[in-house]
């Protein structure tokens, strides 16, 4: 999961190097926290946050296949 969200994030911003993910993991749930540098936050986030509801609903199809719950976090 943390490799397909990197993945994705690196695709869409200008500082691939500034992107990082953390990944939180609990009993049931997985928290994935995506860092980026300032000026590509709001490409990660795209208009009205379409990009990142894009990017939640994709984690989500792949978590639910290895029967999971993941979170994506957007930290600012």
């Amino acid at each position: 999961m943390k490799e397909l969200v990197t993945y994705i994030a690196k695709a869409l911003v200008d500082n691939p190097a500034d992107v990082a993910v953390k990944e939180l993991r609990g009993n049931q749930t997985t928290v994935l926290e995506l860092t980026v540098a300032k000026e590509d936050l709001g490409k990660v986030i795209g208009k009205q946050g379409r990009t990142a509801q894009a990017m939640r609903t994709i984690l989500n199809a792949v978590s639910s296949k290895c029967k999971q719950r993941t979170v994506l976090e957007i930290i600012e």
